[in-house]
């Protein structure tokens, strides 16, 4: 690295400074508030809220943990999200791929009218009563289905999955073709093993999206038995409002008040577990899945 660097011209070392100094900057300001949300989130409400952050581990408390952890509707809550996310990535991923592989395809007729429409839905929508009427009409309302159907086809991600396709030689094809092959043997056996990367790329994207989204589930469903963890996140993050169980018995405003700026901390962290424990095993796949798009488009 430092022989690469001391190649350079003068001008290139000083973008480069410049370019890690950016990123260095960037670092510091995504990994400062989260250390600092996990550090708030053992610490006692009344040392925290009088003296903010502290090493002195005699005022650390798992209380937050604790009361989050006996809620039965963050449970109830935790399983709905991981249902959603699960069951969305799925149905989003096999609608894309099977979506983007026509698109690939030189002799498919009418692609051009496709990829039309296709990206006009992309800049323009419904809005929201056209939609929510909609849901209506078509009885989902209450119902899983006005979480995972209306989002699962993703005109981005097809696009870059189509970009994918054709990054794959057509001499493949055509070697599957003389040997027999027809268009879903070529597909399903051939074609989306080596499309592992952007499958992985995909299905991250649309888990964490589905995972982190709440807008949704707080218009289409009424059921708190259906709803995802993210809408009680917003009950306690955005409108102060803990589950009763988690504050009930603390006596005081001031009590209540100093309890539920911790549970903020403690819910974060828990929410945040399970994209943390995927991540790592879907690093690898991101590079060749985000750079699909990037030479041929």
């Amino acid at each position: 690295m430092e022989q690469k660097f001391s190649k350079l011209t003068g001008e290139d070392k000083a973008i480069m400074i410049f370019a890690y100094t950016v990123l260095a900057l960037f670092m510091v300001a995504i990994i400062f508030p989260v250390i600092y949300i996990i550090l708030a989130s053992f610490i006692d409400p009344v040392t925290l809220q009088n003296n903010g952050l502290t090493f002195d581990f005699s005022k650390w408390t798992l209380t937050a943990y604790e009361r989050v952890m006996s809620n039965a509707q963050i449970w109830v809550g935790f399983k709905n999200a991981m249902i959603y996310s699960v069951l969305f990535t799925i149905i989003s991923v096999v609608v894309t791929l099977l979506a983007a592989y026509p698109m690939s395809r030189p002799d498919f007729k009418g692609k051009g009218l496709f990829n039309t429409i296709f990206v006009i839905t992309m800049f323009f929508g419904g809005g929201l009563i056209p939609t929510y009427l909609l849901i209506s009409d078509l009885g989902m309302l209450d119902t899983i289905w006005a979480i995972l159907i209306p989002g699962a086809f993703s005109v981005w991600n097809m696009i870059i999955a189509r970009t994918y396709y054709m990054g794959i030689p057509g001499d493949m094809q055509e070697a599957a073709e003389i040997d027999g092959a027809s268009e879903m043997v070529y597909f399903f056996q051939i074609l989306l093993p080596l499309c592992a990367p952007i499958i992985a790329t995909i299905a991250m994207w649309q888990f964490v999206g589905m995972w982190n989204s709440y807008f949704d589930a707080m218009i289409y469903l009424n059921d708190a038995a259906k709803q995802p963890l993210q809408l009680v996140l917003r009950s306690i993050l955005i409108q102060n409002q803990p589950e009763p169980g988690m504050v009930s018995d603390m006596q005081s405003t001031a009590a209540r008040a100093q309890l539920a700026e911790l549970l903020k901390y403690a819910t974060i962290i828990i929410s945040s577990i399970p994209l943390m424990i995927l991540y790592p095993f879907f690093q690898k796949y991101f590079d060749n899945g985000i750079m699909a798009g990037a030479v041929k488009g």
